[in-house]
């Protein structure tokens, strides 16, 4: 079961003490601000709203839908925001300057030394000596002529460890940054469920929009005006998208040919620019230009010619003609001004030049106008959605093209010329006019050109509720057919009216006008098509329709014929009237638009015509009453639906309003008053049947109309009318039918946008009745009955509604003529009115409240009885979620969120319209309303269960629904009683965890819950809702602090553990911080599912829902700490003691932390093979063992980190390196904001266990937030110049300065498992700096911490762990990149350390003391000034404290760190060591009180010492890029080092992590050995055990190199000498562990067998340690390394040699000498060559290396002196035949070699080959100093050996080889078919049987005339004989391995055996006679 939490109200009025008080009101117990329901007035696009013009009667209707579009929107503020959506507002960009600096390369550097890294330095190989014993050195370099650096100020100036700690701390915490989730990365917006988006306001639907100018209309003649007509085509949708522009550009004089038919010209009807919009845009819309003229006689090719033969460039000879045809267009225009005719017509393709706008050019009409450009018809999208269609074609950016000219010059061949300019509309611009003519702002200040905004319509369904009101109706003339008519009637015109009535008076001045005329007319005439008696008509006609119709409106059209010419006894009007139609407005209340087909009747028009339609009137009728004009009519009107559902309900609501007579006519039906109640339920019902788009575009009034019959009961027929659920029901159905339509969208969080937007922006509460008291009222004044039927009726259903049908009303009573009194006596007033109001308590009285702040409080009127005059919504609203059943209830609770919302706020207007001050929140809402709000979280948490056991697919529907609930419970803390919303919350835990575990899995549940909890905790109130200001900031100070804790006779244990309590998640804790309490208790149930044992076949589920847990803890933590209220520093320990808890669950989940989050640059880097499990981890740490070696800082924290998981016995980590980032940054944030003191009592208090986990968090959290280089180059240099780190801007704490470093969520959007790459060296630079000052701050916080538990040492039992612990953290923290600031501090607090506990350091943390010395001395190399000057007075303070305790030691350690230090760095820096080692002598120099000692004369002796070594060894920077000739060094300087153990050691080391970089295993195995036999040889002296080795020689069977470690005995040095022999390694363990490391390098090398040699030592060792555990895993190493020999066997590859001589003076010493090399398995030698040859091509130039390509012995004297030279040859390993009886295996013929031989052909001609009986071969037997593999891959030659072999001994050697061959193929126990075939194929085969044949007849043909010759001669005969015997068993062999299909090629091969074996016969068989006599003849004679 939840815990029970408290009751927040009472708590805050009776047990709120006054300093919380205080705070809480700090933070804002609901300020009068909080919750705010406020009109906004609408944003009117136009300078007035488009309404008709006041002083006309509307219709209700017409009525409520302007009210509807011009009154303010009404937005509930809920101040409840959420703070962490600042994180993701774009912030500017400043850059803060850091440093970082890695360990022995820092990043803050200067420009040269920049420029130094860059360069390549070229070795000096002169300056190496001969091989002898000493090492290298220079001349002694003198230190005391250097400048040394700026002295650490104050080094000594403390008078006591207090003060010291004191000035520390004032200088860690200044310039600190006071954010830290600043400078984090913003949380992962995939999880953030607690943002709310607030929906768009409402605008008029505007799509992508583009302005059109037209810029000129030329003719080559210009004699007559020209009237231009642009529109909208959708080709494809063969629709027209736009109505029409009217322009003309034409002159003075040609507007005076019309002024006799132009009453005045409107500025409006000048515009020459207008402005398009286009919602879809497509490939196929076209910009259509129509040319119009005035009508003239002659057909339009006539009207044209003039155009075509004339030109106004034949001025001379064409004047006369033009002028004449000037005159002759006047008269027309004089006579028919007022008809046009069409002329000319283009097109443009819009997305063309759309897309060849971005080419900055002028588009030509042969590319994208009708002249020259096909028509690309390629298909689009479907145009469904209201996200206006994006089409992926890169030329649909409507929005975006560069401004264009098009010029179309096609017309009329090309006789006119059309310019338009193009450009997009981003903003309206000035002197706008929209499309009813209405002035747009901005408003220009000056009259200029005017713009018109022409009207879309969308060539697809835009689903936009209307927001303005617009009334056109345009009319489309299509069709006229006088085929039939014997009449002369054939140029046709139809004069157009709008009439309000039938006298000629009536037409009405509602038609839009054209260019250059005024803005309305009250007529227009179509063009005339000249003798064409079926005229089709393009003309449109755009009426203004009046606000009120009536049934005498309508459109009347009367035909005339147009005589073009003036009879001459004819001086009357033009026209001839031919006959009229008409079309009525209205038909039966409803406007008309579609298309007609209109008789036309010939006599005068009817009485009383405009009431009925065109077939009724009994007149003369053109060819019998046939229809002959055709005529489109489309509305476009946002007050005539134009749907039948719509108009029948919103018809009958208004019948329901009062004012209409009965029976009401709806259509051809007429309602009676009795079924008024019926038709409007079915018409409520209907509602859902409605098409979308039309239901959409009055979706507003709907809602609206729905909501009112919900709320108020209706009287009708003298009955109160049941409506409220079936209005309820219908909106559910119409938010169904709104969710289901794929045509409209949803935010991201499952809201239908449209429906979000009313609910934010539309909705108020139903307004009451303007006059209930009013007899024709139909509104129900009787809700409730008495208090005393009430509560029965309450107490008998619970039901309380009079309008739902299924619930029995109140009876009528005799109380009822006392209702009706009270309510005439007190009626409910305005809202918004300062009238008092009456607020019903839930005790039976009457409360009358003033709204006014100031005014005294009321008291409560009892009245006898209480009445409540008008249910509330919000009750009525609930009441029907709650007793709605079926698919209303399914479908109402699936999209709950809607009803949440809209009780919210309803709910939000009622207490806005209470006086919140004088009112308790208990009693703003009932009790039953309450009730019913508990009814409904219940139901919705069992529907959530519901969908999750039974609709599994539906999680994501779930999810929502748990979303909404919580956003709901979210909104009711600002409005109810808060401790009866956390009994809803409480609640919903309690019925989620009913829920079935076996149907629903924990992950599923722990993620919806926390996703429930992340939206709770979000409310700005949120600290003050979990009682924050009650947690403990502070503890109370020990009064014994020199002393233990447990003596202290005051400290009791009870404190102790409740100390110990706060940071532990109690049951307590859970129901005092209700809020918090959950979250963590979420936390560590997501953190502790592994051990539950839900993880194994859960785990992506399980990880998901871990990173959401954290997630949400870090987004809040993120909110506390950016919100403005937390800035005291005391408001954020509280705040931060709210989460201790946090504190103890992470320390317990350190197990589940990834520890490899910065090892590598590239985020996670762990292993996972088969060698990695606990058992292979040596017993010492692997860190430490390395770390003197030379191995890389950088590694050394993971291999720490690996280490301390090993001895924990610890699992693969299972959360994600972001996750356990994040939570470490929540851990982080904690102690940053926590009181110092109670995280200090809590430290003493803490088991050691517990510290010992503590610590190792923070050793995770150094290396967690370690800076990772990732810096422009740019930014590099930018640091590089500056020496100075700037961590923080200034101390002044404004807004704007914490602002700057925070990340920018517009620049880079942070996926940290994802990056992007893209990213722009702004955003670069940005991360760089702001990460850098990030690790800065999450150390420092460590940093803090440290401190804080030192300082809590005296008060401690074990104080020596805790400073071990202590310094190990921070020499963890000193291998990590670090910036200056944050060494700065750390070398402060590393030398109160030494100050305080110098003894304890000294004697107690031996090797921490080396790794102390180690990282300093490292630092003291540092380029940066600062780091270097902090090192220097770190290291001295070192020296000086232990001068009087194991100086000696801090000598060796010192010495030994330097010499680890140069011999691995890459990047060392020389001069900046010798700079330090001089300020520290100055430290000696300057130190007063040591003067009178020996420290100052040991201090210069001890740096004269490390400045010689320093000399020796940086000659190795020269070689980093020759390994060879660096190995060479190294190995040098070791074997100076003989007399010195540890630090022969140390360059032991050095080399193998030397070889282990290069992948040299078996060489970095060997230096691994002979450190091993250097600590045995030191060990035999001290100690006589006999399971350990007896020195050296016990290794020889590994390799007799290592006997050379027995050099040193003990009368040369003994080993008890202080601080000789004192390192790790000189002991037991460490022997094993350096032998243990060996073995697993040979293991990766290749090399099983010699795992066994160095096993064979380690073992007696274990079992005189009785180390089982060990031994079993050396055993198990031991089977695997055997069973690798006999599974790789012959398959392994070792090592390669090469013979590499040099010669040249160039080569300094190296000059004649001659090396083996060792080279990888299989290397060719190009390789070894091509890679020697580019090395020393970069030393010495190409033209002075020569590569000498053959092997014969160089000749000095020919070679150049002035150039180098080298030679390569491949050389095998040489044995005697007495080795190879005891080198059998392949691994023991590749190890321990030492003789190497090469051949060389020859003859004696000189040339290298010849005839096989001139052929010579040389062998060159080379002999090593040592045997490979050694510690180092090439050794020198010392021995040459070589002898000459004769032609006959060559074939010898040839034939043996081949026999051998032969042999180990046939034999193999698995013989290989294709081997065997291609050595049969070289032996027998036909094509090359002539090799072996013809070494035969060359040399046994004849026997010699030599005799020296016989032997060879015969052991050839031998030879020959064996070969052919191994052919032949070759032979059968290979037949029983063949296919079937190689039959015939086994025939083959089994010939040319048989011919070759005859061949041979006769030479085998002949012997020689001498070789066979015996040696010594018998005497028998003499016998």
């Amino acid at each position: 079961m939840p815990m029970e939490p408290l009751d927040l109200e009472e708590f805050f009025m009776s047990q709120l003490k006054s300093g919380d008080s205080a705070l809480m009101q700090e933070f804002g117990d609901f300020p009068d601000d909080d919750l705010k329901v406020e009109q906004v007035e609408k944003e009117c696009r136009t300078i007035r709203h488009s309404v008709p013009e006041d002083g006309v009667e509307l219709d209700p209707h017409v009525r409520d839908c302007i009210k509807s579009y011009t009154q303010p929107w009404l937005v509930s503020h809920n101040l409840a925001f959420l703070v962490l959506s600042c994180l993701f507002l774009p912030l500017p960009c400043v850059f803060i300057l850091f440093n970082s600096s890695p360990p022995g390369h820092d990043m803050t550097l200067t420009p040269a030394l920049i420029l130094s890294l860059l360069q390549v330095k070229s070795p000096t190989l002169a300056t190496l000596t001969d091989d002898s014993g000493h090492t290298l050195t220079s001349s002694d370099f003198n230190l005391r002529c250097l400048t040394p650096d700026k002295r650490v100020e104050g080094l000594l100036a403390f008078s006591s460890h207090e003060e010291l700690d004191r000035l520390n701390q004032e200088t860690r915490q200044g310039n600190r940054h006071p954010e830290l989730f600043a400078l984090y990365p913003p949380p992962d917006e995939e999880d953030t469920v607690e943002i709310r988006p607030v929906p768009d306001c409402p605008r008029e639907h505007i799509g992508e929009r583009v302005m059109i100018r037209c810029q000129s209309i030329k003719f080559e003649i210009e004699i007559e005006p020209i009237f231009a007509t642009m529109a909208l085509y959708d080709l494809k949708e063969k629709k027209k998208i736009s109505e029409n522009f009217y322009c003309d550009l034409n002159s003075e004089q040609f507007k005076n040919f019309l002024k006799n038919h132009t009453d005045h010209i409107d500025p409006s009807s000048t515009a020459k620019s207008a402005i398009f919009s286009i919602t879809y845009p497509s490939t196929d819309i076209y910009l259509v230009i129509k040319i119009e003229k005035v009508l003239q006689q002659g057909e339009i090719s006539d009207c044209v010619d003039p155009y075509v033969t004339l030109r106004e460039c034949d001025s001379g000879k064409n004047k006369d003609k033009i002028e004449k045809l000037r005159n002759q267009a006047d008269s027309f225009c004089q006579r028919l001004g007022r008809y046009r005719m069409p002329f000319a017509w283009a097109t443009v393709n819009i997305m063309e030049v759309i897309s060849s706008a971005t080419l900055e050019r002028d588009i030509t009409d042969s590319e994208n106008t009708k002249g020259g450009v096909s028509i690309d018809r390629r298909g689009l999208p479907r145009r469904n959605s209201e996200r206006y269609s994006t089409i992926d074609e890169p030329f649909c950016n409507v929005s975006g093209f560069k401004p264009a000219t098009i010029t179309i010059s096609t017309i009329i061949k090309q006789v006119c010329t059309i310019k338009l300019d193009m450009s997009p509309v981003n903003d309206t611009p000035t002197s706008c006019l929209s499309t009813e003519l209405i002035p747009l702002k901005p408003v220009a200040e000056k009259s200029t050109r005017l713009i018109k905004e022409v009207l879309e319509f969308p060539s697809s369904e835009v689903y936009v509720p209307h927001n303005i009101y617009r009334n056109l109706l345009y009319v489309y003339p299509q069709r006229l057919n006088f085929v039939n008519r014997l009449t002369s009637a054939r140029n046709i015109t139809i004069k157009i009216q709008f009439m309000s009535g039938e006298d000629p008076g009536s037409a009405m001045c509602v038609i839009f006008g054209k260019s250059s005329g005024p803005e309305f007319l009250s007529e227009v005439y179509t063009p005339v098509t000249y003798h064409n008696k079926s005229p089709d008509f393009y003309e449109e006609v755009k009426i203004a329709l009046p606000a009120r119709l009536t049934e005498r409106h309508h459109l009347l059209f009367t035909f005339f014929h147009i005589s073009c010419q003036q009879k001459q006894n004819q001086s009357g009007s033009c026209e001839t009237l031919i006959g009229y139609s008409w079309l009525p407005i209205l038909n039966i209340d409803r406007l008309q638009t579609g298309q007609y087909c209109l008789p036309i009747i010939l006599e005068r028009l009817p009485v009383n015509y405009s009431l009925h339609t065109p077939e009724v009137p009994p007149v003369k009728w053109m060819e019998g009453h046939k229809g002959l004009f055709n005529l489109e009519i489309q509305a476009v009107s946002s007050v005539h639906t134009q749907d039948n559902h719509l108009e029948r309900f919103f018809t009958l609501c208004h019948a329901l309003e009062g004012g209409v007579t009965f029976p009401v006519r709806i259509r051809e039906e007429k309602i009676p008053e009795n079924k008024l109640e019926h038709e409007l339920k079915l018409s409520i019902i209907a509602l859902s049947s409605s098409s979308l788009e039309a239901l959409v575009l009055s979706l507003h009034r709907v809602l609206d109309k729905l909501f009112t019959l919900i709320m108020q009961p209706m009287v009708i027929a003298g009955q109160t009318a049941n409506l409220a659920q079936i209005a309820f029901e219908s909106v559910v159905s119409i938010i169904n039918s709104l969710h289901n339509s794929q045509e409209l969208i949803r935010d991201q969080l499952g809201r239908n946008s449209l429906l979000a937007t009313y609910l934010y922006w539309v909705f108020r509460l139903p307004d009451p009745p303007r006059d209930m008291q009013n007899p024709g009222s139909r509104y129900s004044t009787m809700g409730r009955a008495t208090a005393a039927t009430v509560g029965s009726m309450l107490l008998q259903s619970r039901i309380r509604s009079s309008s739902n049908p299924d619930i029995p009303g109140p009876h009528n009573s005799a109380e009822d003529d006392e209702v009706k009194n009270i309510l005439s006596a007190k009626v409910l007033t305005n809202t918004h009115s300062n009238e008092c109001i009456h607020h019903i308590q839930c005790d039976g009285t009457c409360v009358l409240l003033s709204p006014g702040p100031q005014q005294p409080r009321q008291p409560h009127v009892h009245l006898p009885f209480v009445f409540f005059l008008l249910q509330q919504f919000h009750e009525e609203l609930a009441l029907q979620m709650v007793v709605s059943t079926g698919v209303c209830r399914e479908n109402a609770y699936k999209y709950a969120w809607f009803f949440f919302e809209l009780l919210v706020k309803s709910m939000a207007q009622h207490v806005s319209q209470l006086d919140k001050y004088n009112i308790p929140r208990r009693s703003r809402f009932s009790d039953r309303f309450k009730d019913d709000i508990t009814t409904i979280v219940s139901v919705v948490t069992a529907e959530i269960g519901t969908i999750l056991v039974k609709q599994q697919k539906e999680v994501e529907q779930a999810e929502k629904v748990n979303i909404s609930l919580a956003f709901f419970l979210y909104d009711l803390m600002s409005l109810m009683d808060r401790g009866f919303v956390f009994h809803l919350v409480k609640n919903y835990y309690a019925d989620s965890g009913k829920i079935n575990f076996y149907s629903v899995s924990m992950p599923t549940l722990i993620s919806m819950r926390l996703e429930f909890l992340r939206i709770l905790c979000s409310h700005e109130h949120y600290l003050n809702l979990s009682l924050f200001f009650s947690s403990p900031a502070s503890a109370p100070a020990s009064p014994c602090p020199s002393i233990s804790s447990q003596s202290s006779g005051s400290c009791s244990f009870q404190e102790q553990q409740r100390i110990l309590a706060l940071f532990e998640l109690s049951p307590e804790f859970k129901q005092q911080h209700y809020l918090t309490g959950l979250l963590l208790t979420e936390l560590s149930a997501a953190l502790d599912m592994e051990s539950e044992g839900y993880g194994i076949c859960m785990r992506v589920h399980r990880g998901k829902v871990q990173r959401r847990s954290i997630n949400a803890i870090y987004s809040l933590l993120c909110a506390h700490d950016l919100d403005h209220r937390c800035i005291k520093p005391e408001v954020r320990a509280k705040v931060a003691a709210l989460y201790l808890p946090l504190v103890g669950i992470i320390i317990e989940s350190t197990n589940y932390l990834d520890f490899t989050v910065s090892d590598s640059r590239s985020g996670k880097n762990k292993s996972g093979g088969p060698d990695d499990d606990l058992e292979n981890v040596p017993p010492i740490n692997q860190s430490v063992a390395m770390a003197i070696a030379g191995n890389p800082f950088n590694t050394l924290g993971r291999n720490a980190l690996l280490s301390m998981a090993s001895m924990q016995g610890k699992s693969i980590a299972t959360l994600a390196a972001d996750t356990s980032r994040h939570l470490l940054v929540c851990f982080l944030w904690v102690m940053k904001n926590a009181d110092g003191n109670l995280i200090q009592r809590w430290t003493i208090d803490m088991p050691p266990s517990q510290l010992n986990k503590l610590l190792e968090l923070l050793t995770i959290c150094i290396s967690c937030f370690e800076y990772r280089v990732f810096c422009t180059i740019s930014v590099l240099f930018f640091f590089f110049s500056c020496s100075v780190f700037i961590y923080h801007t200034g101390t002044d704490r404004t807004m704007g300065q914490r602002e700057v470093l925070r990340w920018r969520k517009d620049l880079t959007q942070w996926r940290q498992t994802n990056d992007r790459q893209d990213k722009t060296k702004a955003e670069l630079d940005q991360e760089a700096l702001i990460s850098g000052n990030l690790a800065t701050e999450s150390n420092l916080i460590v940093l803090d911490l440290l401190e804080t538990i030192v300082q809590a040492v005296p008060l401690a039992d074990c104080k020596d762990s805790v400073v071990g612990g202590v310094l190990k953290v921070l020499l963890h923290s000193l291998t990590c990149s670090q910036s200056t600031t944050f060494l700065s501090h750390t070398f402060s607090t590393l030398r109160a350390l030494v100050v305080k506990f110098g003894d304890l350091l000294f004697e107690e943390e031996a090797e921490q003391c080396a790794d102390l010395c180690q990282k300093v001395l490292q630092y003291c190399s540092s380029p940066v000034d600062e780091n270097r000057s902090q090192a220097c007075a770190t290291l001295y303070l070192i020296m000086r404290y232990s001068y009087s305790n194991n100086f000696s030691r801090v000598k060796m350690q010192v010495t030994m760190s330097l010499a680890s230090l140069v011999g691995k760095s890459s990047d060392f820096q020389e001069e900046y060591l010798r700079r330090s080692l001089r300020t520290i002598l100055a430290y000696a120099e300057e130190d007063t009180e040591m003067q009178n000692t020996q420290l100052p004369s040991q201090v210069d002796e001890l740096l004269r010492n490390l400045n010689s070594i320093l000399s020796d060894t940086v000659k190795m920077r020269e070689f980093q890029e020759d390994p060879e000739m660096l190995m060479d060094l190294m190995y040098r300087i070791a074997k100076g080092y003989q007399t010195s153990p540890d630090l022969r050691l140390t360059w032991l080391q050095n080399m193998a992590e030397k070889h282990n970089n290069r992948k040299c295993y078996t060489e970095s195995a060997m230096c691994l050995v002979h450190a091993a036999a250097l600590v045995a040889e030191y060990l035999s002296m001290l100690e006589d055990h006999k399971y350990l080795p007896v020195g050296s020689v016990t290794f020889q069977n590994i390799s007799p190199n290592v006997l050379e470690e027995s050099a040193v005995s003990d009368d040369i040095l003994s080993p008890d000498e202080d601080g000789v022999c004192s390192g790790r390694y000189f002991t037991e363990s460490g022997l094993v562990g350096l032998l243990e490391q060996a073995a697993e390098l040979f293991s990766n090398g290749g090399l099983y067998e010699a795992v066994n040699e160095v096993y064979k030592i380690i073992i007696p060792i274990l079992e005189a340690h009785r180390d089982f555990r060990k031994l079993a895993s050396t055993h198990d190493k031991l089977q695997r390394a055997f069973d690798n020999i006999i599974q790789k066997g012959h398959k392994r590859m070792f090592g390669t040699y090469f013979r590499v001589g040099f010669y040249g003076a160039k080569f300094g010493d190296l000059d004649e000498r001659e090396f083996i090399y060792k080279e990888p398995g299989i290397t060719h030698l190009p390789e070894i060559s091509h890679r020697l040859e580019n090395f020393y091509s970069q030393c010495f130039g190409d033209d002075t290396l020569v590569m000498i390509k053959d092997s014969t012995p160089v000749d000095r004297k020919q070679l150049n002196p002035n150039k180098a030279y080298i030679q390569i040859t491949y050389v095998e390993p040489f044995f005697d035949d007495y080795e190879m009886k005891d080198r059998l295996t392949n691994f023991e013929k590749n190890f321990n070699l030492r003789r190497f031989m090469y051949t060389t052909p020859f003859t004696k001609s000189g040339r290298p080959r010849g005839e096989l009986n001139e052929q010579y071969k040389r062998k060159t037997i080379l002999t090593t100093m040592h045997a490979f593999p050694y510690v180092k891959t090439r050794i020198n030659v010392i021995q040459k050996e070589e002898f000459d072999l004769t032609p006959i001994e060559v074939a010898i050697e040839d034939m043996q080889k081949k026999t051998r061959e032969l042999a180990v193929a046939t034999h193999r126990e698995q013989p290989d078919a294709k081997m065997l075939q291609m050595l049969l194929q070289g032996s027998v085969g036909a094509t090359v049987n002539q090799g072996p044949l013809e070494v035969a007849q060359v040399f046994l043909n004849e026997i010699p005339a030599d005799p020296k010759l016989f032997r060879h001669h015969n052991k050839l005969r031998l030879c020959f004989k064996e070969f052919i015997m191994r052919c032949g068993e070759a032979v059968e062999k290979n037949k029983h391995l063949i296919a079937s299909d190689q039959k015939e090629y086994q025939q083959e091969l089994k010939k040319n055996y048989n011919r070759l074996r005859e061949n041979l016969r006769p030479m085998l068989e002949r012997k020689i006679p001498e070789l066979y006599k015996p040696i010594i003849r018998p005497r028998l004679e003499n016998r």
